[in-house]
């Protein structure tokens, strides 16, 4: 197809067009064919430097780029449309098994990624994700996006959460959030979801810790009929659910390593295969997978796998903490209570000044989820009319025979100790059964022994 220089405005009934940039002619005109039978009209250049100028006299609404190219890197051309011709999604086309250059590239801004030799339906998903994409405001106005889906705050460290949030909604890349426990991941996972592409499809959240080993790869994966006993029917695991939408991998920590291999290659390969199939099925699944533990620590104790992190530690959403923020602590205290008022049938309490000003000076260790608790506490409990400090009841509870923080000793050092106490009071209760430790202490087997070790408590 010859290059074209006049730039022709998409009437209301016109087709989308897409940019096709490969030096091979065949895998060109592959793609124009594909495309077209998709209703798009493509626009096909074999160099770096005729993409640039079909981007600087046409209008686009996908540009597909080999990784190499002629006179360049289908890189230099990802970050040129990010700069240049941001609210246009790219992809690229890389070597078969070249899971680095994919990284690389989704790092650099490309939107998703296709691997060679190219699957015509994994093609047409992703153009098909790519043109569902919904328009950025070009001002940066986010009108009360944040708080329509449950982002509350004003605060620097909130506002920074938002915008990177709005900016990774519009690519398909993995997104590993990272944060203490109650500070918001799932919402934040649920929110890049709703912004993009995928909106109108499933959200299917898994937490990892809640499954038993021995059942984890029918459970991501599915079955077939007679896999094994008690398999009586076909069954669709999490990657099917998800199929088309974003699969939601809650305390990503807790895989064990023979599984963490089998969710490499599923998100490498973009296909999985069921337990008892001889085949695999292509899945089209955005993974979003978030922990409250150090993956890089574990990474170099050998408990997670280098190859995997690097290919979920794409972009990397860290969720603040509440005393991180505490002027939001407020706002978040009144939209609370609003909503527990609402749901128990009840007129909501004012929090008088002087509980707010202990909730602004608390530390919430546990964050927006013990805000919550405080408050649903309160308002079952409260003595008048209003919520005041006694009503809080924020004074942390001693474990039997625990002794306060130590004068300058840090929140995690007390905290740590209350750990190591409530482990051993477990452990002394069951007579060390670390599999009944577990139950009582509300956490999965692997967890408490995470959680020893690095308390050390295993000697």
């Amino acid at each position: 197809m010859s290059l074209k220089n006049e730039r022709r405005p998409r009437g209301r009934g016109e087709a989308k067009r897409v940019l096709v940039v490969d030096d091979e002619a065949d895998i060109r005109e592959l793609l124009d064919l594909t495309l077209a039978r998709m209703g798009l009209l493509a626009d096909c250049v074999g160099s770096l430097a005729e993409a640039r100028c079909m981007l600087a006299s046409e209008q686009y609404q996908l540009c597909l780029t080999d990784m190499r190219l002629p006179d360049g890197e289908g890189l230099e051309l990802v970050r040129h449309i990010s700069e240049a011709v941001a609210d246009l999604p790219v992809a690229v086309i890389t070597a078969h098994g070249s899971a680095e250059n994919a990284v690389s590239a989704l790092k650099a801004g490309a939107f998703d990624y296709i691997a060679k030799p190219v699957s015509l339906e994994q093609l047409r998903g992703m153009v098909k994700s790519a043109l569902e994409l919904p328009s950025s405001d070009p001002t940066g106005d986010r009108g009360g996006l944040g708080e329509m889906n449950g982002l509350l705050g004003e605060s620097p460290a909130i506002e920074q959460v938002r915008r990177l949030i709005d900016r990774v909604a519009r690519s398909q890349a993995p997104v590993y959030i990272t944060g203490e426990s109650g500070s918001g991941k799932e919402l934040a996972a649920r929110l890049i979801h709703t912004l993009g592409a995928r909106r109108n499809r499933a959200f299917v959240p898994v937490n990892c810790g809640a499954i038993p080993e021995n059942l984890m790869e029918s459970e991501f994966f599915g079955y077939r009929k007679g896999a094994f006993t008690g398999a009586s029917d076909d069954r669709d695991g999490f990657f099917h659910v998800a199929d088309g939408g974003t699969l939601f991998l809650d305390e990503v920590a807790e895989l064990p390593l023979t599984m963490q291999v089998k969710l490499l290659r599923a998100i490498q390969e973009k296909r999985v295969r069921k337990v008892g199939a001889t085949g695999e099925e292509a899945v089209d699944v955005r993974v979003i997978c978030a922990t409250h533990q150090d993956l890089k620590m574990l990474v170099e104790q050998g408990r997670f796998r280098q190859d995997l992190f690097y290919r979920l530690n794409v972009i990397e959403l860290r969720m603040p903490a509440l005393r991180e923020c505490r002027e939001d602590i407020p706002m978040l205290a009144r939209n609370i209570l609003d909503r527990l008022a609402r749901d128990a049938g009840l007129t909501s309490p004012p929090l008088t000044t002087a509980a707010l000003e202990a909730l602004e000076n608390y530390s919430f260790p546990g964050n927006v989820r013990e805000l919550e608790n405080v408050l649903e506490r309160a308002l079952a409990l409260m003595a008048d009319d209003r919520i005041d400090v006694a009503d809080l009841n924020l004074a942390p509870a001693q474990l039997p025979g625990l002794a306060a923080p130590a004068a300058g000793g840090s929140l995690q050092d007390h905290l740590d100790q209350v750990e190591r106490q409530a482990i051993h009071d477990a452990l002394k209760q069951s007579n060390n059964n670390r599999t009944a430790a577990a139950r009582l202490l509300g956490v999965t087997f692997r967890s408490l022994r995470y959680r020893m070790a690095r308390l050390g408590m295993n000697e």
